[in-house]
């Protein structure tokens, strides 16, 4: 199962049965509005407060792929996922609403990748028979503990990234009784935490650029794949200053990705117009636009065979109050739509 020394082969060929996904306001007016499953007109959400409406994101995200899958919360016997909020209490709230068997988890903004690669693990191994993973973010509840509540608005440099309002759930299941073609997790790799020094937390994706293009590399170098192997290398949240940050460094170790195939979340979900900085961020981010955009494009035909990256920064206020550096890490996840012959030809 193991390749080379951090990539995962699922031989059990877990599929992605469905997805639940869910988003503010924000997301209601932007590019790819099409593919959520439920939108909210504002950020409380008939909430009182922007934490618990984090957590209603996550709770109908849920709901939703359990709809979709057409099984019940009883049915599933794992749930791992994780926010930004201190101890991913949304999460974990969200949890104690479903009642599934939980592991919390917390990568950041990687924390998508995180989840699909240990719940394809646990289904490849048999150890479960469904189990749901997802991430969210919630932009003004994250805002307010990592930088300024929004209400005092703060002025961001070019570099900063706007936190996205969305969940992405997606349960899996093994594809061994399911012939016709499906989204299938093929291999998964593994990031080490890699810190070059920068301290800048409205630079996230200079910060993360580092991580991502070691992932990468590492997943080219195991698998010994070619450059043109994958339809589609999407990024998390790297948005302008990280995406190009991390081309030119792949390039540098000899991993030449063509730009058009070479893409980020956080630059597709949103308009032109729309004041977002260097892109879009936040752990909600991947989980929205794989979940949502990109795994519809799939069904219908425009990529094959995809490589996901969720990249995250592990600081904390208090690590950046103490002047600390910014740890990063980066998780990818291949995932092709075909049927088991296909996967096993490929």
């Amino acid at each position: 199962m193991l390749k080379g020394k951090q990539t995962w082969h699922f031989h059990n060929k877990p599929i992605i049965v469905s997805t639940g996904v869910t988003g503010g306001p924000f997301e209601k007016n932007g590019k790819l509005a099409a593919d959520f499953d439920v939108l909210y007109d504002d950020l409380w959400m008939q909430e009182d407060t922007y934490e618990k409406a984090h957590r209603l994101l996550v709770e109908k995200a849920v709901e939703k792929a359990l709809e979709k899958g057409g099984i019940t919360e009883q049915d599933v016997q794992f749930f791992l996922a994780g926010d930004l909020i201190n101890q991913i209490t949304p999460t974990s709230f969200a949890a104690r609403t479903s009642g599934i068997p939980y592991f919390g988890l917390f990568g950041a903004c990687s924390t998508s990748m995180e989840g699909l690669a240990l719940s394809s693990l646990i289904i490849n191994s048999g150890a479960a028979k469904y189990v749901l993973t997802g991430a969210s973010s919630h932009n003004a509840a994250v805002e307010k503990q990592f930088r300024y509540p929004t209400e005092y608005g703060g002025q961001k440099p070019p570099t900063a990234q706007w936190t996205i309002t969305g969940a992405g759930m997606a349960l899996l299941a093994s594809g061994e009784n399911h012939p016709e073609p499906q989204l299938r997790v093929t291999h998964a790799t593994i990031g080490r935490v890699i810190d070059k020094g920068l301290k800048d937390p409205f630079n996230m994706g200079g910060a993360m650029a580092p991580a991502a293009a070691d992932t990468i590399l590492a997943h080219f170098q195991d698998l010994s794949l070619p450059a043109d192997h994958y339809d589609l290398v999407i990024t998390g949240d790297l948005a302008t200053i990280g995406r190009e940050t991390a081309h030119d460094l792949l390039k540098k170790e000899g991993l030449t990705l063509h730009k058009d195939k070479f893409r980020d979340c956080g630059l597709m979900i949103y308009n032109e117009d729309q004041e977002v900085q260097a892109g879009g961020s936040g752990a909600g981010c991947s989980a929205t636009v794989l979940y949502g955009h990109i795994f519809n494009q799939m069904k219908q035909g425009k990529y094959k065979r995809i490589l996901a990256i969720a990249t995250g920064a592990l600081l904390s206020p208090l690590s950046f109050q103490q002047k600390d550096s910014i740890p990063t890490i980066a998780h990818a996840v291949a995932i092709e739509f075909g049927t088991n012959q296909e996967q096993e030809l490929s």
